[in-house]
């Protein structure tokens, strides 16, 4: 393949990728979207292994790198369940993150990938090395300690180290001072030294960063991450000279930096404090003298026979879906009450919050693969108007985005983040394993209201009860 085809497949792929972002923005466009970026990618593949830069000796290697890759992703693919999806994600961030450090040290030890640059291109050429590796090893410890977070192999709950702003602030000034000898190093030899240094600081940090934030911040996290592996992935395309790399990076790390935005503005939290630390860190205020230890009410049981008989009772029902849903895998058993319910004229509604489950989407995810109908499902503002005119709301293993101590309690750690106000129906159904608080660590008041039921165990195993006696 020549350069100048090499090119034009380059830009078909990125159109084709553009596309793919703007069809993944819509759930009636979401499969068209992954279609583009499907083929996108195959084009991209193909014209950089069958473009000038690959030697007839180099294609074996890549060709096997490839078939492995495939592989294991074809395996994932088939095994991963979709309650996995979240550590899956952040576990192939941190590929992207370790993919442009070896990139990156393999091109500086590389004598032909700088012999054409001399002077301020030389300096330039090096800078693009640095920032590339120090984005790459950030994104990769950082993903690699979110992994472990979201797969329950680390605590959720966040480390604080002493003075860790100040740890963080020295790391950077040692981060700038290595940067400044590697530029001025005179010799192979001479750079490594500062770039190994930093690339250690720079692990640290993003494992640092990380194991601060709480577990309530994890879908932040995974979204800051992904714009982190973009603009790893545009660092490398420059280290590189890869236009598609470069735009494709950019592409990804802009597209996360604002999902990163919006996901902190549905929490009424800057994204500065979700890095500075996560949930439950600190509280947002003191508690009032002789305040209430535990919210006031009492907690009113149900069982599935009279959940059923409240929703066969209901002209108009929302569900909340949350991370509960699915662990228990319950969402093909949700579709199925939903389509009874709507076969007998129930009003049914799906309400998402944008920090529902462990990453951006995953309800959403859900539902689509038990097929529930898209224009059903409704992001939170569309339907926190409507819950009281709503029968029934039922809460589906989700705490933390239903908590009414966001809007009430001042002194709550959520205090000011939006939530869906189920409490306002005639009746909600909280259904949960237990008593016991939500990601957040924060007690909820809604389990105590007068006019909320609360559903114990697990979330499959009790829909299917109430399924089985809707269908009586």
């Amino acid at each position: 393949m020549t350069s100048q085809l090499a090119t034009v497949s380059y830009i078909g792929a990125t159109i084709l990728f553009i596309l793919s972002l703007g069809g993944l923005s819509n759930q009636e466009t979401s499969l068209r979207g992954n279609l583009y970026g499907m083929v996108g990618m195959t084009l991209a593949v193909l014209a950089t292994v069958l473009g000038p830069q690959v030697t007839a000796a180099g294609l074996p290697w890549i060709l096997a790198a490839m078939l492995l890759g495939a592989s294991v992703g074809l395996y994932a693919a088939r095994t991963v369940q979709m309650t996995q999806m979240p550590e899956l994600v952040a576990l192939m961030h941190s590929m992207v993150g370790l993919a442009a450090m070896l990139v990156g040290f393999s091109t500086y030890i590389d004598p032909e990938a700088v012999k054409d640059f001399t002077g301020a291109a030389k300096s330039i050429h090096e800078m693009e090395i640095y920032i590339g590796i120090l984005i790459g090893a950030v994104t990769f410890s950082g993903s690699v300690i979110a992994f472990g977070k979201l797969s329950g192999r680390i605590t959720g709950n966040p480390v604080l180290l002493p003075a860790r702003h100040w740890l963080n602030l020295a790391g950077l000034l040692v981060v700038l001072y290595f940067g400044r000898e590697f530029l001025n190093a005179e010799s192979l030899s001479a750079g490594m030294t500062p770039l190994v240094v930093m690339t250690v600081i720079a692990l640290l940090f993003g494992i640092h960063m990380v194991m601060a934030i709480g577990g309530a911040d994890m879908p932040v996290v995974v979204s800051m991450l992904n714009s982190y592996s973009g603009w790893a992935a545009a660092a490398t395309g420059f280290m590189l000279s890869n236009d598609l790399l470069i735009v494709v990076g950019a592409l990804v790390g802009s597209s996360g930096a604002i999902l990163s935005y919006i996901m902190c503005r549905a929490m009424a939290r800057s994204f500065i404090s979700v890095i500075a630390g996560g949930f439950g860190t600190a509280s947002a205020a003191p508690k009032p003298a002789g305040g209430a230890a535990q919210p006031a009410g009492e907690v009113v049981p149900v069982n599935a026979l009279e959940t059923a008989e409240l929703l066969r009772d209901a002209k108009s029902v929302i569900i909340v879906p949350g991370y509960g849903m699915a662990v228990a895998q319950a969402q093909h058993t949700v579709n199925e009450i939903t389509q009874y319910l709507r076969g007998k004229g129930v009003n049914v509604r799906f309400g998402i919050h944008p920090v529902a489950g462990r990453m951006p989407g995953h309800m959403n995810v859900l539902l689509a693969e038990a097929k529930v109908p898209y224009d059903i499902v409704f992001e939170m503002d569309e339907l926190n108007d409507d819950f009281p005119s709503t029968d029934v709301a039922m809460v589906i293993g989700a705490n933390d985005i239903v908590n009414p101590g966001a809007q009430d309690d001042p002194t709550s750690p959520i205090a000011g983040m939006p939530v869906l106000e189920v409490w306002k129906a005639k009746t909600s159904i909280v259904m949960k394993r237990s008593m016991a608080s939500g990601y957040a660590g924060v007690d909820n008041p809604l389990f105590y209201k007068e006019n909320n039921r609360m559903l114990f165990g697990d979330a499959k195993k009790m829909l299917d009860e109430v399924l089985t006696v809707l269908k009586a």
